[in-house]
């Protein structure tokens, strides 16, 4: 028996009030694909690149966008935060390759990225612990009822998720997996 034999953590939107969805697509991978080491996170022999994401057919209500990305097979009991990206402006469609290495300057204007779970103002890449079984990466873009959703860069992970619960008009998902 390993050390890292668990169950199986729900997905996170399973147990997150129900939305309706529209689509995402990435430049650099498909649903269900396992990612390549581009995107992961340089204490894993990676790039640490943030991929290129586009989205359509949000609700015409729409006032703004937050990005996010999940494992919720991180050995923690509570997942691992990889990517926030909060208060991106309605009239953004898509994210280019790399856009979220650290330099706000790249961003669209206002918006701000959250420290994930490495402490880090940017997208953290996948980083398993070696050996363990593939993890799932849940991207996602959030279509919200407000321009801003009310919180600063100081914010934790989990603040952003509870009030993405209550602004959320509908959300895109991708789901891709990594191991190492």
């Amino acid at each position: 028996m390993s050390l890292l034999d668990r169950g199986t953590p729900p997905d996170p939107f399973d147990v997150l009030p129900v939305v309706p969805s529209f689509t995402l697509t990435s430049d650099d991978f498909a649903d269900g694909d396992a990612l390549t080491k581009e995107f992961a996170h340089t204490s894993a022999d990676g790039a640490n690149a943030s991929p290129h994401l586009r989205w359509s057919g949000f609700p015409a209500q729409t006032r703004g966008f937050v990005v996010t990305t999940f494992d919720p097979d991180a050995p923690t009991g509570s997942g691992f935060w990889h990517w926030l990206l909060v208060d991106i402006p309605a009239s953004v469609t898509e994210l280019a390759h790399g856009v979220a290495n650290g330099d706000p300057a790249g961003l669209p204007a206002g918006s701000f990225h959250v420290r994930n779970d490495y402490g880090t103002a940017d997208f953290g890449g996948a980083a398993p612990p070696p050996g363990d079984r593939p993890h799932r990466y849940v991207f996602a873009v959030h279509a919200v009822d407000v321009p801003s959703l009310g919180v600063d860069s100081s914010v934790t992970p989990a603040v952003v998720g509870f009030n993405l619960a209550f602004h959320t008009l509908a959300r895109g998902v991708l789901r891709t997996t990594y191991q190492r």
